[in-house]
């Protein structure tokens, strides 16, 4: 089932809206939720509480919304909101999205041929989850 709000997911699972929520719609949806508690997360001064959340938020997920967020998370990795980014690194490491690894590979790609002075140690955690997926 789908739900119509994220931000509901903390204690229970929401009333299941229609289940024909569309790729767009499920984005839109995360992309919401994941402002709500980086914005939460950034009021308390702990970065952690936002990927506490969505990591809690996506265990609450059936089947059909996990292939879904597994989709937008790959989205995220080539984000460039470096928080964003980080958040969907960090839940494909830590969840091992096996699905999540055609985005790594493109942003250890644009890593590679970039001129940003973080994007070496980016790219040693990007291949180090790569690897990781793999095993």
């Amino acid at each position: 089932m789908l739900f119509l709000m994220f931000e509901k997911y903390d204690n229970k699972r929401p009333d299941p809206i229609c289940d024909q929520m569309t790729l767009d719609e499920f984005r839109l949806k995360m992309v919401s939720y994941w402002h709500s508690v980086d914005d939460e997360a950034k009021s308390l001064k702990d970065p952690h509480i936002a990927l506490e959340k969505l990591r809690i938020l996506y265990k609450k997920f059936d089947d059909a919304e996990r292939l879904m967020a597994d989709k937008v998370l790959s989205e995220w990795v080539l984000s460039e909101d470096e928080t964003m980014r980080f958040d969907a690194l960090a839940l494909i490491d830590d969840l091992k999205i096996r699905t999540g690894a055609p985005a790594l590979h493109l942003l250890a790609t644009r890593l590679t041929s970039s001129d940003v002075p973080s994007a070496p140690y980016e790219l040693n955690k990007v291949l180090r989850i790569i690897s990781s997926l793999a095993a």
